[in-house]
């Protein structure tokens, strides 16, 4: 049986060294790291998760600067905000919590953060940055898997990862950050997708298979060799208890994975904690450079 890969655990652990390099430097600047958070229209996951970042910043002992949009908000008035907020010295880093509701021309509000502002690293000159390999905000959830595998034990370096989906956000990046010449990186990386012929030969030959398809149950147990180590990215609503509360499952079939895998990561409980810790992270990057101390 496979080792559980405990996500909320390492994620405490940064969030604690977070806390107490947020308070080493309050105390030698006076300042403390901001965090803006834009919530644009009713979606309820979008709420929780907005909640589970307030939270964090509080615990953290950031400030949080919440905004939370009026149905009738249009695109002008939001690009308004975020060019204030561009502007705010007490605002380090700017999320626009995704997905945005189909008014909204996404591509056009994530470039209009300031790049030096943007903690969630989707602007396309951090993707840029991360392209060339020079210094930039690398996206959480990718950046949160790579401290997440070395920090449980198993590197990356010099192993075969396959990675399944190609989204901006978690695919296409850790891909690049997984192939960088970098300590907990120097892998050979193979980029697949649901749409890849006979994707179960691929991912057999996997050391480390991360996936992020978005559909449930897109790898199964004969997909995946003996031994392997499974992140499991996905986050999909399956269903609901008698009380209303949501059942989630991953993209990986756990209960017969966790049978042929060496280490798998829980849904929930695995990756998500750990977006929530690289944003903390990537905020208080930014304020240290807003305060002239760097790491």
């Amino acid at each position: 049986m496979a080792e559980i890969i405990d996500g909320k655990k390492i994620a405490r652990e940064i969030r604690g060294e977070i806390r107490a390099e947020t308070a080493r430097l309050r105390d030698q600047t006076g300042a403390v790291p901001g965090l803006a958070v834009i919530l644009a229209g009713d979606d309820p996951a979008s709420g929780v998760y907005v909640r589970m970042k307030e939270k964090a910043c509080r615990e953290a002992g950031f400030a949080s600067f919440t905004h939370r949009l009026e149905d009738e908000t249009d695109e002008a008035e939001l690009l308004s905000l975020i060019d204030r907020l561009n502007g705010d010295p007490e605002v380090d880093g700017i999320l626009v919590q995704l997905p945005l509701p189909a008014r909204f021309n996404e591509r056009k509000v994530i470039e209009a953060v300031s790049p030096l502002k943007d903690v969630d690293g989707f602007h396309p000159l951090n993707l840029g940055r991360l392209l060339r390999g020079e210094e930039g905000f690398l996206p959480c959830t990718p950046l949160g898997i790579v401290e997440l595998l070395r920090r449980s034990g198993y590197p990356p370096d010099g192993k075969h990862v396959v990675v399944v989906g190609r989204s901006t956000i978690v695919g296409k990046p850790l891909a690049l950050m997984l192939a960088r010449k970098a300590e907990g990186a120097n892998a050979t990386v193979t980029l697949c997708h649901t749409g890849t012929a006979d994707l179960g030969a691929v991912t057999r030959r996997a050391e480390i298979l991360i996936v992020a398809a978005g559909r449930p149950n897109t790898i199964t147990a004969p997909m995946v060799g003996e031994g392997t180590v499974v992140i499991d990215v996905g986050v999909n609503v399956v269903g609901q208890t008698a009380e209303g509360k949501r059942i989630l499952a991953g993209d990986v079939d756990f209960p017969a994975v966790a049978e042929k895998a060496a280490a798998i990561t829980p849904v929930p409980g695995g990756v998500g904690p750990m977006t929530i810790a690289m944003l903390l992270r990537n905020t208080l990057s930014a304020f240290r450079r807003r305060v002239n101390f760097p790491a």
